[in-house]
């Protein structure tokens, strides 16, 4: 039987040139464990999935306990499900009063998808702007607010009638008009390597889609469930969407996605009927998952935490020459040069730490553990990240 290594290769459909190809055959808390023993720290969260650790007891427990129940049923919306239920109500009562209808997918690109269907519907418009520099996913749709040509070129024509204007630029906010159903937005840009809305730019950008009527949709599926020291990014701006989209850390680590919006804009996907439908979203194992992660978030203090290990990563890891961006445990450190980020991302999975680049910024390290991270966890994987950067600077100094 030839190693599972070499059937990685042949057998599955491969996404990048160059995958870490490690065989991790164990995980728990802030670790992964690969087929030899060797533990890594996962500073990424499997990008921004694994919010409360991998494999928390409190998640498995619950995933246990409703597969001795059922699993899939019916196509969602049919059966009254108790995991979609109780998930729904509970994040609902943490979200403003007009955010009070869930609708369950699978993953952040469907949750797109359906809040890009939801304000076409309710507004009779067809028009959608998104942010350059901006990852709402890669299904057709949710590919044609992608906010980078490089990726969009060779799947052209997607869809008509999106425009892009550019993240906190205040005067690009005159393009939202009167034919515009929504603007899709994430709090704070993710891949463009974490850039924050600044000078109230997000007020600014509610007040003009207020103006003009159209639905402002907030992008929470990697800011969402506590990334940002706050349960969602938007909560540390002062405004309130008309849709959200939550995907991500929301599932537990369980696929699991979801759009919300007032009950009476969601009603109108009933008319006609099947306005939207899926087969798996909301299945009652990812919600059993993830409502045992909402309620570990919800514990008191927990949030709280969040800003103080972002603070403690920010203070070991800043420097004048390559400073660090970022909110809550949402980070990034800019190397200025995308060769020196891939050697020193390099050395610190060579010292057993994983990190990574942004889609959009490659300079940029990815710095997004686990939110239960110890201070201790912290202090470690910091001084790998800083044995790294002093590891290549001077190999590169020496070749020179």
């Amino acid at each position: 039987m030839l190693p599972e290594r070499t059937l990685f290769y042949k057998y599955l459909a491969q996404t990048s040139p160059e995958p870490l190809a490690l065989e991790i055959v164990r995980a728990k808390g802030l670790y992964l464990y690969d087929v030899k023993g060797r533990r890594y720290m996962d500073f990424i969260s499997g990008i921004s999935v694994s919010n409360v650790g991998h494999r928390h007891p409190h998640v498995i427990k619950a995933i246990k306990e409703q597969l001795g129940k059922y699993m899939h049923l019916m196509v969602y919306g049919e059966y009254i499900e108790s995991p979609q239920v109780k998930l729904a109500e509970g994040i609902c009562k943490l979200l403003p009063k007009q955010l009070n209808s869930v609708y369950f997918v699978n993953s952040g690109a469907e949750a797109i998808e359906g809040a890009m269907k939801l304000a076409k519907r309710v507004t009779g418009r067809n028009g959608i702007i998104a942010c350059k520099n901006a990852y709402h996913g890669s299904t057709q749709g949710a590919l044609s607010l992608m906010g980078d040509e490089r990726l969009k070129v060779h799947f052209r024509p997607l869809l008509p009638g999106v425009r892009f204007i550019t993240f906190n630029n205040e005067e690009d906010l005159n393009r939202i008009n009167s034919d515009t159903a929504a603007v899709i937005v994430e709090p704070v840009q993710g891949e463009a390597g974490i850039v924050l809305p600044q000078h109230a730019y997000l007020s600014k950008l509610e007040k003009r889609c207020r103006e003009k009527g159209a639905l402002l949709v907030v992008d929470e599926i990697q800011t969402g469930m506590g990334r940002t020291g706050k349960m969602f990014g938007f909560e540390n701006y002062g405004i309130c969407p008309d849709i959200i989209t939550l995907a991500k850390a929301f599932g537990g680590g369980l696929p699991l996605g979801a759009f919300i919006a007032s009950k009476e804009m969601m009603h109108s996907l009933t008319v006609p009927a099947l306005g939207h439908i899926t087969t798996f979203g909301g299945h009652p194992v990812s919600c059993a998952a993830g409502l045992a992660s909402l309620n570990i978030l919800k514990e008191d203090n927990f949030l709280k935490h969040v800003d103080a290990k972002g603070a403690l990563i920010k203070e070991l890891l800043h420097d004048e020459f390559f400073p660090v961006y970022g909110i809550g445990l949402f980070i990034a450190k800019d190397f200025k040069d995308k060769t020196l980020n891939f050697k020193v991302i390099k050395e610190c999975l060579k010292r057993g730490l994983i990190t990574d680049w942004f889609l959009f910024a490659d300079n940029r390290m990815r710095i997004c553990p686990p939110l239960t991270i110890s201070e201790k966890e912290i202090i470690a994987a910091c001084r790998i990240i800083k044995e790294s950067v002093t590891q290549v600077i001077i190999g590169k100094q020496n070749k020179s």
